[in-house]
């Protein structure tokens, strides 16, 4: 599968129902050539209007599947997400 194909999909949080981002690049042990995380992009929104663009890692361990339109993946929140970084 290409980058530019993960990057088309929905990233969904099977714990909570929550649409986390879209994936916006790969960390990558070039040492064994495995990747180690989807590097995610999602926004910080304040009432839909104001927010910043907020990159999240999530560890290719977390994830249960990748469909054809959506990554499902298994974290208990996001803050779990991000004490990972």
């Amino acid at each position: 599968m290409l980058l530019s194909e993960l990057q088309t999909k929905d990233i969904i949080n099977v714990e909570n129902g929550e649409k986390i981002g879209f994936v916006n690049d790969l960390e990558i042990d070039v040492t064994v050539g495995v990747v180690l995380a989807l590097v995610v992009t999602t926004r910080s929104k304040l009432f839909g209007l104001f927010g910043q663009d907020e990159e999240l890692l999530i560890r290719w361990s977390h994830i249960d599947t990748i469909g054809e339109d959506v990554i499902l993946v298994r974290v208990p929140s996001r803050r779990q997400i991000e004490s990972e970084i």
